[in-house]
């Protein structure tokens, strides 16, 4: 089966999960489960979590065939071909992919906030009022574009083996269903490491959006640290 039909089985999965552990232990306990704006992100995780996914992959896969043959006819090194981590052992494919792939997505983030034409696409994200983990599928079909166009680039000259790209996709689904989800929680010494409810939380805030946004890690709330864009307030209040 294709990795990115095997996906859909995980999202179901983890989706599952992850609304169970919000009915458990939810951090606003007078949020309702069909909150406000519900069926409009169940709408947006059915179309951008399945259908424009499916989509991409297929366009993808022949654009790819094409740009191969292209530089085949121009006497040009294929970047396919390079496949620079072939053979190389899967942990370390694991570990080289997932910090480039979480650091390009740091990047494209912030530039989402700070450039006009990006942020027309990422504000239909933040017009959730109310956080939980469906509003983490809120996204307009063309930011989707670029954050795959753009991160996923590195696959095609590092050779990167498909049970790899699986295991970091849906590692990245499940942090960032966790991240948007309606829980009292974080990593305790681990924040530096790793992004949080409690952390992305401040990321929706909207006042923060007009003085360049902060809190802009996708699993990985280390480059925030690093690069001076966190937010972490002392009393752990909510915005």
């Amino acid at each position: 089966m294709p990795v990115y039909l095997q996906y859909y089985f995980w999202l179901v999965a983890v989706s599952l999960f992850v609304f169970l552990l919000e009915r458990l232990a939810p951090w606003r306990r007078e949020q309702k489960v069909f909150r406000k704006q519900f069926w409009q992100d169940l709408f947006w995780l059915t179309f951008n979590g399945h259908y424009l996914g499916l989509l991409l992959a297929l366009v993808t896969g022949k654009l790819i065939l094409w740009l191969n043959d292209y530089l085949h006819a121009a006497g040009l090194p294929v970047p396919e071909e390079l496949a620079l981590m072939t053979g190389a052992p899967l942990w370390l494919q694991f570990i080289t992919f997932f910090l480039l792939k979480d650091f390009l997505e740091w990047n494209i983030h912030r530039l989402l906030h700070i450039v006009p034409w990006l942020w027309e696409f990422h504000k239909l994200h933040h017009s959730i009022e109310e956080l939980d983990w469906i509003g983490n599928f809120r996204f307009h079909w063309g930011e989707v574009v670029v954050y795959k166009t753009l991160s996923y680039l590195p696959l095609v000259v590092l050779g990167v083996d498909g049970t790899v790209i699986l295991i970091i996709a849906v590692i990245g689904t499940l942090m960032q269903d966790l991240n948007h989800a309606n829980l009292p929680f974080d990593y305790g010494p681990l924040k530096y490491i790793l992004n949080s409810p409690k952390m992305h939380v401040w990321h929706h805030d909207v006042e923060m959006h007009g003085k360049g946004g902060q809190n802009f890690g996708i699993v990985l709330s280390v480059w925030d640290w690093l690069f001076g864009t966190v937010y972490w307030p002392a009393d752990q209040e909510q915005p």
